[in-house]
Parts: structure tokens; sequence; C-alpha cells
């Protein structure tokens, strides 16, 4: 266990820690990840984790104390060109900087590492073993996107299909054909992985799991690999306990919570 660092600790201090578990260069061109507000000098009081630090969980991080807030989505992707309040990043952005609340994101760079990464937590829910990385940035790399994990013991798709349903809390998945009698090999993506599918079936994997793929893109499953939808939030909703504890490991001289704010724009009849 780490030893817990000396009060106060510098918002740099935990930028720094977060960063050595998943450095910033491990992060997608198009990514955002790292301190989006705020400055390094400030001294940490309280800590909130999230998934979307939208408005709503900085309200909250207010009421509690929290004047760090560290998502797993980067609020701000691409450039601000005014801030007037009628969109729901700018609100954001503009409560962050009025209540001196700082934002930190570990996005792309948390997905893209093996240990303690975000594909390395969803296959822990399924009981995976033996996990590698399902594209890796070089051969034999632990770094890269998504996973792949074998099953203790051969399963029936449909009983799987309810464990999954389980262990990330939904009552619906949606899934290509079942292609096979038994499955061994898993292969998935926390979060937005349809560029992966062509990856889980050059692997051999009997099911893929991820989220928010395209109704033409299920096509592309070939009758080579059952796909299987779970939702974008529900993919990765444990990132948040995650990142709570891997936090609060390390620094026992202040507070982390997880919100208590459900961020998934989607509703379900």
């Amino acid at each position: 266990m780490s030893e817990p660092l000396s009060s106060p600790v510098k918002l740099k201090e935990l930028c720094d820690y977060l960063e050595s578990i998943a450095p910033l260069h491990l992060q997608e061109s198009y990514d955002n990840s790292g301190l989006i507000v705020g400055h390094p000098e400030t001294e940490v009081k309280a800590v909130l984790c999230c998934l979307d630090a939208t408005e709503e969980v900085l309200r909250e991080a207010q009421s509690t104390g929290c004047n760090v807030v560290v998502a797993h989505h980067p609020i701000v992707f691409r450039g601000l060109k005014r801030f007037n309040g009628l969109h729901y990043v700018e609100r954001a952005v503009m409560f962050a900087i009025k209540h001196d609340i700082a934002i930190y994101a570990i996005h792309t760079n948390l997905d893209n590492i093996l240990i303690n990464g975000v594909n390395s937590q969803l296959a822990a829910r399924l009981d995976l073993m033996d996990t590698t990385i399902l594209r890796p940035h070089e051969p034999g790399a632990d770094v890269g996107a998504g996973l792949i994990g074998l099953l203790k013991a051969p399963v029936l798709p449909m009983d799987f299909l309810r464990f999954v349903c389980e262990s990330f809390q939904i009552k619906t998945l949606r899934h290509t054909a079942i292609l096979k009698e038994k499955w061994t090999k898993i292969a998935l993506c926390g979060g937005s992985g349809s560029f992966l599918i062509q990856d889980a079936m050059d692997s051999g994997a009997d099911l893929y799991i991820s989220a928010d793929i395209k109704y033409h893109e299920y096509f592309e499953a070939n009758a080579k690999v059952t796909i299987a939808d779970i939702g974008h939030y529900e993919s990765e909703f444990f990132t948040i306990e995650h990142l709570a504890g891997l936090i609060s490991e390390k620094f026992r001289n202040f507070a982390t919570h997880c919100t208590k704010m459900n961020t998934n724009p989607v509703q379900y009849l």
C-alpha cells in the first residue's frame, strides 16, 4: 500500500499520480485528457470522481466541499469560441471557474493501459482470465485499445449474456446472431468500440462486447463474431469507483467521493 503524502496536497501532485498510472502520451490524438480547469498549485481539499463533469456534477462537488473533479470523459473536447452559457459544456466550465473547482480528465490514456485500465476492470467483472490488449500499439505491448480474455469454462451464449446484464446492471442489450453453441473467448472495449470489430474477428473471439455500435456496423460482424452493445455509460460506470479507489489509496489526507449523479443521457422505457 502506498504511503500517504504529507499535507497539504497540491493539485499538481494529484495530476502527477494519475499520470503515473495512465501517462498522457498514451491518449488518442483526438482526446483532451489532463488538467482542463484549475491551477496546478491549488491545494486539494476533497475530490469528486465521475464519468461526466456536467454542471450538475460540479454543483454536487460544490455542495460536498470538493474543489477537484476527476472525470473519465473530458468535458471539453474541442475549442470553445464563446462563453454565454447556451451550451452544456460552456455552463460546466463557467461554473467550475466561478467556484474555483478544478476539472481533471483521464480518458483514453486510462482506456489504453492493461493494468488498472478501464477494460481490465470490465474484464474483471466478467471473470476473464489471461487478458491481453486487443489492438496493441506495438506487437506484444501492454498498451493499446480493447482487451481479450478467456472464460474459466465454456458457457452457453444466452447464459453468459444474462450474466453480462447482471454484471453491468442493465435490463437489456443489443446483440447480433449467436454463432456458436458455447463461448470461451471474449473481446471487449469500454465506451465506443465499433473501430475494433475487425480486431475482434481477427482474434477469434466468440463475443465482442462494447457500445455505440451503429446499425450498419453490426453487419461488419460478417457471421464471424457475435457483437453485444451494452451501452456507453453502462460499460464505464464502474470507472467512477475505480478512480476513487486509486486516489483514496494514495492520498489519505483528503476525502475522495463518488458522484451520486447518474449522468447517462440515454433513458429506457
